[in-house]
Formats: C-alpha cells, structure tokens, sequence
C-alpha cells in the first residue's frame, strides 16, 4: 500500500501547520518508507491521500470494557460508592462469553470510529474472569483488528479490608456474607496468567496479556509481587490503579504508613513495566520515584471529574520524565471516545496555576495520546508514532471536514476541534479496519443488534444485585467523609487542593 500526497502529522516540527507533506509506504504490516514522490511499485495499491492528514491511531492507555452494560446508568457518585453498584461485593451476576464478546465489541467499534488503534483494556469480571471470558474479549479485538493489551484483573483481599475503618464501619453480618465470598489465591492467579500468555500472548504481535493487580489496598503483597515477577518475566505491563481518589490516600497512610507508591517499590513492584492507572493524589515524592524508576502513569482527566476524584499532576509528572498516557478509564463517564479526553486533558490543567507556560501543549498531549500511551504498555517499539519500521496504525483525516476549516495548525485542531466526524480510514496493523466511515472486519449493525437485544435481560436482573449491595451505601459514605475530611496534601501545582471540601467533622467515622 502506498498512501500518496498526504499531510503527515509530525510532533517534533517548526512548520505552522504541524505537519510535513510526505508519501508513506506500507508493506504487510510495517511502514517500510517514508518520503517524497515515492514512485508505486507494480500492482501495489495506492491511496490518494491529498487534502488528508496522516497521523499515528490513538492509544487508549486505561479502558474498562466490561462497564459498557453500565453505561449511561449512574451519575454524581464518588468511585468508592459507584463501585458498589458497578462492581458489586455480593451476588455478581457472571456473564456467558457470548455477550463478553459482545460487550467487547461495542467498545472496540466505538474506539475505532474515534481514531483509536490500540487499547489497553483492564478486564475486571466480577466475581472474578475465567478463561471463557478472557477468550471473549481476545476474540472480539481479534476479529475487529485492534491491537489490544488485555489483563487479567484480579482483587485477592476482602473488600472490607481494602477500606479505612471497613471492619468497624460495616455491621457484622453483612461483613460475614463478604468474607464467604471466595478469593482467588496468588498461586492460582499467577498460574491463570502463565496460561493466558501461552495462549494470547503476541509478544510481537497485536495481542498481548498484561498483568493487573486492582491496587496496593485490594491485593496481597505476595500477589504484588508475584505479577511484577511475571511482568519481567514476559517483558509485558503491569498495570495498577493508584491513588484515584483522596481515600486511597489515606488508605495508603493507615494500611502501610507510607504511599502506595512507596509500598510498591517495597514489595519490588515499581519499574518500567508497572503503570499507575489515575495517579491523582501522588506526593512530590511519588512523582520523583516514578522518575527514577521509569514507570508510568494513564491519566483518565474525564474520569476523574465525572466520580470527582481530583486532577493529576500532569505538568509535574513531565517534568520528573515520567511518562504519561491517556484514558478514558470506563465508561462511567459516558463513552470510551479518547478524542473527548485529548480535549479535556489539553483544557484541564490550565486552571492549575496563572502560569500559562506550564500549561501542556498540543503537541505534549498529543504526544501522551500516541507514544506516551505505547511506551506505557511497552509496545513503543511498535506503535505510537509514524515511522519506518513501525506498524502501520495510522488514521487518514479529512481536510475538508468541519473540524479543520479553515486550516490552520493540524495540532491544534486534532486536539480542540476534531469530534471523529473527520475520520476517513484508519488502518492497523497494516489493515485497513475502516475505510469511509465503515468498519471493514465485522458486521457493526447485526453486533449491535444482537447486543441491544441480550442486554437488557442482564440490567433486568442487575437491580437485584444493585438493590443488595445498596447496603454497603451508608457505611461507605461515611468513610467518604472521613477521607474526605483529612487535611490534603499541597504542593506546587496542586494548591487547589486546599479548598477540597469536606463534609465536616460530624461523621461517624470519627467516633471509631
């Protein structure tokens, strides 16, 4: 395939356009030249791409697909109490892989018609995923033609012991029914992965299993540290929520007297491979160690606000060299559309300080959209940029479009202007996966027929589950306020957090 006359989107140019006029050559799956008047060889397909932009497909760095049954269900409530109705403790109801397939689909679909080529997919099933459901969501990227980092997310501690004052704070024979409820044991969960990589792992491939203990509080240290083993082992990502909200800070302080990111390095699970999904409440402290030891965080800036967790410290985090992905987390917030997140991200951080020269710029958060996302999940020898030797996952714009009349700097109206509405093609892998707006590798209408039509079956019994852990809502809420209530941390960037408000000093919690 050669794509001729193209505008090629180039992060590190002087030109006002942000960009390079440029042939590129594609063969099998890999860019193998990129230059001017490149001359078609015999029988190769050519595309003509003048009046197009040429950029680099997007990495979702943090996904949840398993939330898309949910989406569009929940509003104004902080993760830890959202959790309990999208991540029930009791009678989760466990999904066939056929709808697992679909559920996935959804999801993919809705990211390739946003320029996204690559997701990193933390596949959490409650009550926890068997190899059925893993195979599912394999299957569905496989057949859609996405490259995909997917986990086998796994919580080994009961879920009153992952929160302050769990134990005191829920009544006794409700904290009875959680404590019957099994817990995979690090041996088998470590074991469960070794198959998984022997069976969907690509280590050069678009497929890749990843490891993703849910968090410091929610996993043994011996599990930690088992998968951060493992992670080596395979040279693949460890991926781990830290610091999402004010209360896991504190949970950091109380469980271990030190940060999650402290403890992680204690148990010796903090270097490349090990990514920080959210990273909203790290220390100045955090933020050097992730420098120093080369890890990496996703920042989900839409869903953070949408469960009112905080902001991350985007322009700190640069600065120390870490490298910073962007999600769009699940879809608690609506959608799993990055370009929605490149907005936000760009226009977020600007109310951090006065100082419009630490404010992140179009090509900083492009960058954290495309590279910063591969080299995050390990796959930056692979993808995240347009260059020869690299797959070619790359997305053909329209210039005529909307978004991008008139024409000024690419950057700027990919990241304020563009809604997806510009998307022409988007190749993978060098396969083109949509071409004029249509997906080429699945029926999108019967999947998403047959989606709508198992779906609701689910949600029906759903409200039987959300109705029994409903009773989780008052004791949670309580330990929100007390969380909420702690004196923040302040520090350069991160003034505002002075002004968190807290509910006031009237909470049971303290009374424990």
């Amino acid at each position: 395939m050669l794509i001729k006359n193209s505008l090629v989107l180039d992060l590190t140019t002087t030109d006002p356009r942000g960009a390079a006029a440029s042939d590129i050559r594609v063969t099998g799956s890999r860019i193998t030249e990129i230059g001017a008047n490149l001359t078609p060889a015999v029988g190769e397909t050519v595309v003509d791409a003048a009046g197009k932009l040429v950029a680099p497909g997007f990495v979702n760095a943090h996904l949840h697909s398993q939330e898309a049954l949910y989406k569009g269900r929940y509003d104004n409530l902080p993760l830890e109490l959202w959790m309990l109705y999208a991540y029930p403790i009791l009678g989760a109801l466990k999904l066939p892989p056929e709808l697992v397939y679909l559920r996935t689909m959804l999801v993919g679909l809705e990211s390739i018609r946003n320029g996204v080529t690559t997701v990193v997919d933390d596949v959490i099933e409650m009550p926890f995923q068997d190899r059925g459901q893993l195979e599912a969501v394999f299957r569905a990227y496989d057949d859609l033609g996405l490259r995909a980092n997917v986990s086998g997310h796994i919580m080994n501690r009961p879920f009153i012991d992952t929160l302050p004052f769990g134990r005191e704070m829920v009544p006794a024979e409700l904290a009875r029914r959680v404590d019957d409820a099994p817990l995979i044991a690090t041996k088998e969960y470590l074991d469960y992965s070794r198959e998984a990589f022997a069976r969907f792992h690509q280590p050069n491939g678009r497929l890749r299993y990843m490891l993703a203990p849910s968090g410091p509080q929610r996993c043994t240290d011996d599990l930690l540290a088992g998968a951060a083993d493992l992670a080596r082992e395979y040279d693949t990502a460890l991926h781990i929520h830290v610091v999402e909200t004010k209360m896991q800070a504190e949970t950091a302080r109380l469980m271990y007297g030190q940060t999650m990111a402290e403890h992680l390095a204690a148990v010796g699970a903090l270097d490349r491979h090990t990514t920080f999904a959210h990273g909203v409440w790290l220390t100045e402290g955090d933020i050097a160690l992730l420098g120093s030891t080369g890890a990496s965080v996703a920042h989900n800036p839409l869903a953070n606000l949408k469960l009112g967790a905080g902001v991350a410290p985007y322009r700190m985090l640069l600065e120390a060299g870490v490298t910073v992905g962007l999600g769009s987390d699940g879809l608690c917030n609506g959608s799993a559309r990055l370009l929605d997140v490149v907005r936000l991200a760009a226009l977020l951080h600007n109310v951090g300080t006065p100082d419009y020269n630490q404010w992140p710029t179009t090509t900083e958060i492009l960058t954290s959209a495309t590279l910063g996302g591969a080299r995050s999940t390990l796959v930056d020898q692979t993808t995240g940029s347009i260059e020869v030797g690299k797959a070619a996952d790359l997305v053909i714009y329209d210039l005529a479009k909307i978004p991008f009349t008139p024409l000024n700097d690419l950057r700027n109206h990919l990241v304020y202007s563009e809604d997806g509405s510009s998307i022409e093609t988007v190749i993978v892998d060098g396969r083109v996966v949509l071409r004029e707006g249509k997906v080429q590798t699945v029926d999108e209408v019967a999947l998403l027929a047959e989606f709508r039509e198992q779906a609701p079956a689910i949600l029906a019994k759903h409200v039987n589950v959300e109705h029994d852990n409903a009773q989780f809502h008052a004791p949670v809420t309580e330990i929100h306020k007390w969380a909420s209530a702690q004196p923040a941390e302040v520090n350069r960037y991160t003034r505002g957090r002075q002004a968190w408000a807290p509910y006031g000093q009237d909470s049971a919690v303290f009374r424990v």
